[in-house]
């Protein structure tokens, strides 16, 4: 019998592509939503409940029957305490796919003894930023017990942020009051600073080549790579021109069959100790559309047994993450440079 698959959040942007993704890998998604309209239009045969964080009952009605959930809907500040609660009274695995660095943070200090005790597995980030970042630099670390540095820079042709994105933004920019977010020194700092973020030239692979990217432009990788890798310092990087789209707010728009835009992306990460360097590359097409083979992936490898771990953790620590990366072909393509 086919597992079924609870998407919260399914007629989302990123849901949209999760569903598709699960129903392709043979998995039937149970469709889950606030919206009982924009479910019934996309449910086509496939079962949908209507559901709210604000209501606990409903969510362990939504989730009855259901062998894993896959959070898409965000802020996940709202979202994913509720859901995870949920998932750990039907003792079944969570997933999201949150960007958010405060969010993933709360993930991790407020449910990781309770998964633990539950033997539920729980993977926050589980998408294009956090997740896929994690699984990079654990692959560039190889043999490694720690480093000195961990660098990745997202070479991104566009961004038209969906309005999800926006409204996380909104609620990360508040939740800091104005400060920006750094992880140095081994832990998160916040901290003030008027001047605008410091621009640089980063070398990445052709076709993409030299492109001035924005440093301290940080992301949830800050959250999820020292969640288990000894690496006092995690840097990530943004390219300016992307920056500049996110800004603008333009949605999305389709170019092909499969709903993705024609966004192309270039992830390049160095792991550095001492005078040695480890690099991997990733590239693909869509960062909203890529977070669902993700997350999917991970889901796959929960139900089959194929973890390390179990309880909170990032895809780095849960998953082989080489063998992961492996296993996104030919969704995208990662390349070990040298070490």
């Amino acid at each position: 019998m086919s597992q079924s698959v609870a998407v919260f959040g399914a007629y989302g942007h990123t849901g949209r592509f999760v569903v598709t993704e699960l129903r392709e890998r043979g998995f039937v998604p149970l469709l889950l939503g606030r919206d009982e309209g924009k479910l019934r239009a996309l449910a086509e045969s496939f079962e949908y409940r209507v559901t709210s964080v604000d209501d606990p009952a409903s969510l362990d009605r939504a989730l009855t029957g259901a062998d894993a959930v896959i959070n898409c809907a965000g802020p996940f500040a709202s979202t994913a305490a509720p859901v995870i609660e949920a998932a750990l009274r039907a003792g079944i695995p969570y997933v999201d796919v949150a960007a958010e660095i405060e969010a993933n943070v709360d993930t991790f200090a407020h449910f990781a003894e309770r998964a633990r005790t539950a033997s539920v597995a729980v993977v926050p980030a589980m998408a294009f930023f956090g997740g896929l970042g994690d699984l990079l630099v654990t692959a560039a670390m190889g043999d490694w017990t720690s480093a000195d540095e961990a660098h990745i820079a997202y070479g991104l042709s566009s961004w038209h942020p969906t309005a999800g994105t926006l409204a996380a933004g909104t609620v990360s920019r508040e939740r800091r009051a104005g400060r920006r977010v750094r992880y140095t020194g081994g832990r998160l700092e916040y901290y003030v600073d008027e001047h605008d973020l410091p621009r640089m030239d980063w070398d990445f692979p052709e076709p993409l080549g030299r492109r001035s990217v924005l440093g301290e432009f940080t992301m949830a990788d800050v959250v999820t790579v020292p969640s288990h890798l000894v690496i006092p310092e995690v840097r990530t990087y943004m390219t300016a021109d992307a920056a500049t789209g996110l800004a603008a707010g333009n949605e999305p728009v389709a170019v092909d069959a499969l709903g993705r835009s024609a966004q192309t992306f270039t992830v390049d990460v160095i792991v550095r100790s001492g005078d040695t360097q480890r690099r991997v590359v990733a590239s693909g097409q869509d960062i909203y559309a890529i977070s669902a083979p993700l997350a999917v992936e991970a889901v796959r490898r929960i139900l089959t047994g194929q973890t390390r771990t179990s309880g909170v953790a990032s895809a780095g620590k849960i998953f082989d993450a080489l063998d992961f990366l492996r296993a996104l072909s030919p969704s995208i393509s990662v390349e070990l440079v040298g070490g």
